[in-house]
C-alpha cells in the first residue's frame, strides 16, 4: 500500500494519475465521501459519493480502513476493494491526508509506504489552487490556511518529494515504488529461488 499525501494543490493528483498510467499492476484506492461531485467526477471512479447517514453506518460496521472529517465533509477508505486488490498481488495507491495516513499506519504498518508531496513554495501552491478554477475564494482561503498544518506532518512519512517539476517528481516517486518492491520481505518467492540456485550449483 502506497500513500501519497500533500496540501491541496501540491500536484498529488497529477502524480497519482501518471504513476497509475505507468504501472499496470497498481490500482487506485477509491475513497468514499459525503461531499458533492465536482464537474467531471464519476461515482465509483473518482469517489464513492454517499450521504452522511450511510457513511456513519459504514463506520459503525467497521467498513473503513481509515476515515476523517475534512472541512464540512467526511472521507474514508472502504476496506473491501483494498484487500481484494492486495490478494490479487497488486499494489494499492492511496490519495489521503495525514490523518488517514496515521490510521493506516495503525492498521497495517508492515505493508505501508508513505510519501509526502511538498510544493516548491506557498505562493506557488496558491497559484496552482487558483489555476484549477474549481473552488470559490472562500474554499481557496480555507485550503491555504490549512496547508501549513498539513505540511507540519511531513516528518511522519517515509519519503518526501518537492514537486517543483512534475517529471522530476514522478521519476523520484517511481524510484520509491521500485525500491520498495525490491525489499526482501516483499518478495516471498525469493527464498525458493535462492534454494534452487544453491541446489543447482
Amino acid at each position: 500500500m502506497i500513500v501519497l499525501s500533500s496540501p491541496s494543490g501540491a500536484g498529488k493528483t497529477t502524480l497519482t494519475r501518471r504513476l497509475l498510467a505507468d504501472n499496470a499492476d497498481m490500482v487506485m484506492s477509491v475513497s468514499a465521501t459525503t461531499r458533492l461531485p465536482r464537474p467531471g467526477e464519476v461515482d465509483g471512479q473518482d469517489y464513492y459519493f454517499i450521504d452522511k447517514p450511510r457513511f456513519s453506518a459504514m463506520i459503525d460496521a467497521d467498513d473503513f480502513l481509515e476515515h476523517a472529517r475534512v472541512f464540512d465533509n467526511y472521507y474514508g477508505t472502504p476496506s473491501g476493494p483494498v484487500f481484494d486488490a492486495l490478494e490479487q498481488g497488486r499494489d494499492v495507491l492511496f490519495d489521503i491526508d495525514w490523518q488517514g495516513a496515521q490510521q493506516l499506519t495503525q492498521a497495517a504498518s508492515d505493508d505501508l509506504v508513505k510519501v509526502f508531496i511538498l510544493p516548491p513554495s506557498l505562493r506557488e501552491l496558491e497559484k496552482r489552487l487558483r489555476s484549477r478554477a474549481q473552488d470559490s475564494e472562500e474554499i481557496i482561503a480555507k485550503r491555504m490556511s490549512k496547508s501549513e498544518a498539513e505540511i507540519s506532518h511531513w516528518a511522519e512519512y517515509d519519503y518526501v518529494i518537492v514537486n517543483d517539476d512534475v517529471e522530476d517528481a514522478l521519476r523520484k516517486l517511481q524510484n520509491v515504488v521500485d525500491a520498495e518492491r525490491l525489499k526482501r520481505r516483499r518478495q516471498p518467492w525469493i527464498a525458493g529461488f535462492v534454494k534452487g540456485l544453491i541446489d543447482g550449483a
